[in-house]
C-alpha cells in the first residue's frame, strides 16, 4: 500500500484538538478551495493554536524531572504539576465557550491568552513547588480551545468547515512533535524556566495575530433552552470514560518516562527528544493500516487493537524497560495506539452524539480529557513516591487491562 505526505499528514492531524475531521482533498487542494477571507482566518486560528500548545506540550517531557529539584517538592506534588493544568481546562472549557457566545469570540481568546501568559510568568519566576503549580492552574485557566474552534467554526463555510477542522489539526499535531523536540533541547541550554517565558511570549505573539482576522466574522445565533442532558446518554459516557483513560495513561507516562530514561538508561535530558520523536514518527506510520481499516468511524474492533498496543507498550516499559531499544519499541506501541485513539475516539463520538446534542457532548468530552490529564499526573506522582519508575508502568499497564476487558463487555450495539 503506497503511503505519500498526504497521507502522514492526515495521521498528524489526528493529535488535534479537532480530531474527528480528516482531510478529504491532498493539502495543497485545500486552501484553493477557500475564500481568501477563510484561508486568512483558518490561518491565524492554525498559528494561535500552534503558539499556545507548543508552551504546554514542550513542558511535558522535561517538567517533571525539573519540578523535583524545586522546595517543597513530594512525587505527588511533582505530578500535580505536569497534570494540573488539566484541572482547569476540565473546569472553564464549557464556561468559556458559553461566554464567547454572549461577548464574542476575540475578548474570550485574549482574556484567556493573558491568564495563560500571567500563569507561565508566575511559573518562571517561582522556586517552589507550590508557585509551579499555581502557574500550570493559570495556564489551565486559559482555556479556549472550544472557543478556537468555534471562531474557526463562525469564520468558514459550512461546506468548508471539514478542511478548516483538519488544518487546525495539523497545526496541533505539528505542535505536539516540535515541543517533543525542541522542549528538552531548550532545556539543555537554558533551563526549565526559559521554557515558560517562552510561552508566555508566545501567549503575546498568539493574541497579536488576531488582528490579522479577517473583518467582520459574524456569531451564529444562539440556541436558547438547549439541554445537557442528551450528552450523559450511557453510550456517549463510555467514550468520555476512554478518553479519560487515555489521557491519564499519557500524563502518567510522563511523570515517569523522563526518570527511567535519565536515572536508569543513562540518556542526558537533551537527548530524550530523539527518543520521543522517533518513536512517534515510527508509530504514525505504523497506525496508517488500523486507521484505514477502521475508515474513521471509531469500530469497536479497531479500538480494541489499540487499547491492546496501549496494553503491550506499557507491559514492556513496566517489566522489561531496562534498555533503550525496548523502551523505544515500547513507545512506538504506545503512541501508535494513543494516535488512533486520539482519531478514532472522536470520530465514534461524531456519529453516536447527532443533532442538537453534538456541542454538548464534545463539551464533556473535552472536560474529560483534560481530567484525564490531572488524573494520570496525580497517579503518577504517588506511584513515584517510591522512587521506582516502573512502579507507574505497572499500574498503567493494569488499567489498559482493565480497559480491555471493560471493552470486550460493551453491549452489542456500543
Amino acid at each position: 500500500m503506497a503511503i505519500d505526505l498526504n497521507t502522514i499528514l492526515r495521521e498528524i492531524s489526528a493529535l488535534g484538538v479537532c480530531r474527528s475531521f480528516v482531510m478529504s482533498k491532498p493539502i495543497d487542494k485545500i486552501f484553493s478551495a477557500m475564500l481568501p477571507r477563510e484561508r486568512r482566518a483558518v490561518g491565524v486560528v492554525a498559528l494561535i493554536v500552534i503558539c499556545r500548545m507548543f508552551g504546554l506540550f514542550a513542558l511535558l517531557p522535561v517538567l517533571a524531572i525539573y519540578a523535583a529539584d524545586l522546595k517543597g517538592a513530594t512525587p505527588l506534588l511533582i505530578g500535580f504539576a505536569v497534570g494540573g493544568y488539566g484541572l482547569t481546562q476540565a473546569a472553564l472549557q464549557i464556561p468559556f465557550g458559553t461566554l464567547s457566545d454572549r461577548i464574542g469570540r476575540v475578548p474570550v481568546i485574549v482574556f484567556g491568552l493573558a491568564v495563560f501568559a500571567v500563569g507561565s510568568i508566575v511559573a518562571a519566576q517561582s522556586d517552589s513547588i507550590h508557585g509551579v503549580i499555581g502557574g500550570r492552574l493559570l495556564q489551565g485557566a486559559g482555556a479556549i480551545s472550544a472557543t478556537l474552534t468555534a471562531l474557526l467554526a463562525d469564520a468558514t463555510r459550512e461546506e468548508m468547515r471539514t478542511r478548516s477542522m483538519a488544518i487546525l489539526g495539523v497545526g496541533f499535531g505539528s505542535s505536539f512533535l516540535l515541543a517533543l523536540m525542541l522542549g528538552p533541547l531548550i532545556a539543555k541550554v537554558a533551563g526549565v524556566q526559559a521554557l515558560f517565558w517562552i510561552a508566555a511570549v508566545l501567549a503575546v505573539v498568539a493574541a497579536s495575530l488576531l488582528n490579522f482576522l479577517p473583518k467582520g466574522i459574524a456569531r451564529p445565533e444562539r440556541t436558547p433552552n438547549r439541554s445537557l442532558r442528551g450528552a450523559f446518554r450511557p453510550d456517549l459516557l463510555r467514550l468520555d470514560l476512554y478518553i479519560f483513560l487515555l489521557h491519564a495513561l499519557l500524563t502518567a507516562s510522563f511523570v515517569a518516562l523522563p526518570f527511567l530514561l535519565r536515572n536508569e538508561l543513562q540518556i542526558p535530558l537533551g537527548g530524550h527528544w530523539k527518543i520521543y520523536v522517533g518513536a512517534l514518527v515510527l508509530s504514525i506510520l505504523g497506525a496508517i493500516p488500523l486507521i484505514v481499516k477502521d475508515g474513521r468511524k471509531g469500530k469497536a474492533s479497531t479500538l480494541g487493537v489499540a487499547i491492546l498496543l496501549l496494553l503491550a507498550g506499557q507491559a514492556l516499559l513496566a517489566f522489561a524497560g531496562s534498555s533503550v531499544m525496548v523502551v523505544f519499541v515500547a513507545l512506538v506501541l504506545f503512541f501508535a495506539g494513543f494516535n488512533f485513539l486520539e482519531a478514532g475516539l472522536p470520530a465514534r463520538l461524531s456519529i453516536q452524539a447527532t443533532g442538537d446534542i453534538r456541542g454538548a457532548s464534545m463539551g464533556v468530552f473535552s472536560s474529560s480529557q483534560f481530567l484525564g490529564a490531572f488524573a494520570g499526573g496525580l497517579m503518577g506522582g504517588q506511584l513515584l513516591s517510591g522512587g521506582n519508575p516502573h512502579a507507574v508502568f505497572v499500574v498503567c499497564a493494569v488499567l489498559c487491562a482493565t480497559w480491555l476487558a471493560l471493552h470486550q463487555l460493551r453491549p452489542a450495539s456500543a
